[in-house]
């Protein structure tokens, strides 16, 4: 088996994370130009380079990546185009985990390099929004956020243990009294210890391949046409929205087919559908916008910043704030497909965006139970 080796670079360019090899540089030219010359050209390096450089990998992989026939244009062998698959899934499968190890590095660096600057760690549920507020932040604002993927429940946990100063979750933009969202965020948080600063209104929908062939517009079109899904992973923010659709639908898990096939991001989802490999997924417009799928809309919700009420006057956080109630930020994450700026930076009451704690109702049942 061959190792991997992972380097990174220092630089002020704030493009998005990448993990990449020049060899899958050099097999992605010249399966796109078909000769060594032509990929040589697009890459900006010699014929004599490029030609050694698939000598030398040849050699140190211990097989070929390159068909050569007389007369025919070069094209890679089976064992290069597993490469470029391999490549492919890691890439969409691992996006979360290389953003959150560059916000690692990012913090790391920000501290020896800038004593001024703010940083701000936040486990948050995936969501292509926060990837941009983290590259709007950096300048002028000097505000680094150490951003972490994870389930929108292993995110507020990490809130509570200390493991970070903010989190992100997400519901249905009308919550229900009694619904799946209450049973499993209520536990987790404390009405005067958390505080909600407003983000985001988005939609989630049915990623699903150009032209909708299925015709999938609801759970029930999925439970009566045997539609392949693939789901997001227990603990996920996504996964909450679903089990509380199908129960107000009166649909079991196992009326659809796929719900234990999960993949860990949005994007990842999409992929899966646009390789064939499932027919839809739940998930946010631009992940399918990004695979080339259409979308159908299906039920808009909040996206949720808390933070424990000590922490509203960090100098970090309050930077924050200023960030996002600024114009410049909400007119970027209105330019998002399927988001808008919703109470940007606010600080709000969990009681005054969930129903999920009534004092007044509970004051009265207390004085009904204690009146003669």
């Amino acid at each position: 088996m061959h190792r991997l080796q992972f380097h990174y670079t220092l630089s002020r360019d704030s493009s998005p994370a990448q993990v990449r090899n020049p060899l899958i540089d050099l097999l992605q030219a010249l399966s796109a130009q078909g000769s060594i010359s032509a990929a040589a050209r697009g890459l900006g390096l010699s014929y004599r380079h490029v030609w050694g450089e698939l000598k030398r990998w040849e050699a140190e992989l211990g097989n070929e990546l390159v068909v050569w026939e007389k007369g025919q244009s070069a094209r890679l062998t089976p064992f290069g185009s597993k490469l470029m698959w391999a490549e492919r899934q890691a890439q969409a499968r691992l996006a979360g985990q290389i953003e959150a190890l560059r916000g690692d590095l990012e913090r790391a660096f920000a501290v020896a390099f800038d004593p001024q600057a703010h940083v701000v760690t936040l486990y948050a549920s995936h969501d292509d929004a926060l990837a941009a507020l983290r590259e709007q932040a950096l300048e002028p604002h000097r505000l680094h956020l150490d951003i972490r993927f994870c389930g929108s429940v292993d995110a507020i946990r990490g809130l509570n243990e200390g493991r970070c100063v903010m989190a992100g979750f997400h519901t249905l933009q009308h919550p229900q009294a009694g619904s799946r969202a209450e049973r499993i965020y209520k536990p987790l948080l404390q009405p005067g210890l958390h505080k909600i600063i407003g983000f985001a209104q988005r939609t989630q929908g049915f990623m699903v391949a150009p032209g909708n062939p299925l015709a999938l517009y609801t759970l029930r079109d999925l439970q009566q046409r045997r539609a392949r899904f693939v789901n997001r992973a227990l603990g996920t923010g996504t996964r909450v929205v679903l089990e509380e659709l199908l129960s107000q639908d009166g649909l079991a898990p196992s009326d659809i087919v796929g719900f234990d096939h999960t993949e860990p991001s949005h994007t990842a989802a999409a992929l899966c559908v646009a390789s064939g490999a499932a027919d839809v997924s739940l998930g946010i417009e631009v992940a399918a916008r990004a695979q080339g799928l259409d979308f159908v809309p299906l039920v808009q919700e909040n996206y949720h910043l808390v933070c424990l009420k000590s922490a509203l006057d960090d100098p970090a956080v309050r930077a924050l704030r200023t960030l996002l109630q600024s114009a410049a930020w909400q007119q970027t994450l209105a330019d998002i497909a399927g988001y808008t700026p919703s109470r940007c930076g606010e600080v709000l009451s969990l009681r005054a965006v969930l129903p999920w704690w009534s004092f007044a109702r509970k004051k009265k049942e207390h004085l009904a139970a204690h009146t003669p």
